[in-house]
């Protein structure tokens, strides 16, 4: 019994004095840390958002006119070419108003061949007024000469000559009736000229009442039925809306105002759908629309990204998630964004690496590299600075400060430091949590 006691107490002993030494190796090699090797190779940085497919060209047809449609000739996806007839507003009301138009010109008309004629009689009484009053001049020069060899009496004179002046004036009154009846004249042929625009007029209403496509392309919305007034007062009502061409469309994306600085033209630009999962588009960075637009304080740019639709497998109002390539960089030193979220307590702060910023944000300051939110947009120039954890030659955590480049997201290219392709770094500790690679930053990112 007592040898059985002994035996039980110095395997207790043995138990002990093991977990002891196990212990003090576990704290020596530090097994708590999980690690992960600074790697070498590609690197892309981009920027993720969301955006809409759209065609190139679309235009909204509507009526200048106000009516009640009475044919619909072409419905939703129905091919149509330009000056082809695709709706019908009832015209009857604008056929009248041109019948009353074209009846006003023939009594503007009529007007003017009145006018004209009176013209010719002003012209004929200018002329018997005009002889009235050449022969009243001659009587009297002849009595001049008969008064003077005393043949007639002076009042003869005197009845000639007022005879004379009377008609002489007489002669100027026909002529001012002959300007008034030309004036009327030139008046009657301006009405005529009025009316014929009044016909015109009508004649073009009656003609808008046939609505025709201004394009060669397709229907993508209708927003009429027949026997739908549509009224036209301060603009156009739509009737229907055309895709000029589905094969060639574009995606407008919403993108940051803190990301478009790193967006230039010709980018290559991928993005998928969520009508055909698993497959991904391939697109250029057509423009970049100097407008902002500004919702709930945040400042975002519209970015065009062109692309081929072939086969017109896209629709238009699909959401597409894009990826813009901004920068790529071969066979970069580069290491994981998790490594430069770890923060561990009672480890002394590194000193900066050199060529490092004498100033930098206050998140680093603080002692992290960025915002890991932020860590896919690093400044490219190698202002940006963080600070990693490598285990020391005791096994024990040591800060090390870095100077980072581009990130994609999931890595950081790394720019000074002293770290070497497959030197491992912390980035978590066993039993936590493992920390995910951060989502880009944007307008409703998808990634």
């Amino acid at each position: 019994m007592k040898r059985s006691l002994g035996f039980a107490a110095a395997v207790v002993l043995l138990l002990g004095a093991a977990a002891a030494v196990w212990w003090q190796a576990r704290d020596g090699e530090a097994p708590g840390y999980r690690t992960a090797p600074v790697e070498q190779g590609r690197l892309e940085a981009a920027v993720a958002a969301a955006g809409t497919v759209r065609p190139v060209v679309q235009v909204s047809v509507g009526s200048q006119i106000s009516g009640q449609i009475k044919e619909l000739l072409a419905d939703f996806n129905t091919e149509v070419k330009q000056g082809q007839l695709i709706a019908r507003i009832d015209p009857q009301s604008f056929e009248y108003q041109v019948r009353q138009a074209r009846a006003d010109v023939d009594a503007a008309r009529a007007q003017v061949l009145q006018a004209e004629a009176n013209v010719a009689a002003a012209q004929a009484a200018v002329s018997r007024a005009r002889l009235d009053a050449d022969n009243a001049q001659r009587d009297m020069l002849r009595k001049q000469d008969l008064l003077d060899q005393q043949f007639i009496s002076p009042a003869e004179f005197d009845t000639a000559r007022n005879t004379a002046g009377t008609l002489a004036e007489q002669l100027k009154a026909t002529q001012a009736q002959l300007a008034v009846a030309r004036a009327q004249a030139a008046s009657a042929q301006a009405a005529v000229k009025q009316r014929e625009a009044s016909l015109a007029q009508a004649a073009i209403n009656l003609e808008r009442t046939e609505i025709r496509s201004p394009v060669d392309g397709v229907v993508i919305k209708r927003s009429v039925d027949v026997g739908q007034t549509v009224a036209a007062s301060l603009q156009a009502p739509e009737l229907f809306i055309l895709a000029r061409n589905l094969a060639d469309m574009q995606v407008e994306v919403s993108i940051d105002e803190a990301d478009i600085g790193r967006v230039r033209a010709d980018q290559p630009v991928s993005f998928t759908v969520d009508a055909f999962p698993g497959r991904s588009y391939e697109g250029r960075v057509g423009a970049v629309r100097k407008s902002a637009t500004v919702a709930n304080n945040v400042v975002t740019y519209t970015v065009v990204v062109a692309f081929s639709n072939a086969g017109a497998q896209l629709l238009p109002g699909m959401t597409a998630n894009v990826r813009i390539v901004t920068d790529v960089r071969e066979n970069v030193v580069k290491l994981p964004n998790a490594a430069l979220r770890v923060r561990l307590a009672g480890v002394e702060e590194p000193p900066a690496p050199a060529g490092s910023p004498r100033t930098a944000p206050a998140d680093v300051a603080a002692g992290q590299a960025r915002d890991p939110s932020r860590a896919d947009r690093p400044a490219g120039d190698g202002t940006g600075r963080g600070r990693v954890y490598v285990l020391g030659d005791d096994g024990k955590p040591r800060a090390v400060a870095v100077r980072l480049g581009i990130g994609d997201g999931s890595m950081t290219e790394l720019l000074g430091g002293g770290l070497q392709p497959g030197q491992p770094v912390i980035v978590g500790t066993v039993g936590s949590s493992p920390v995910a690679a951060p989502r880009p930053r944007g307008p409703r990112a998808p990634f």
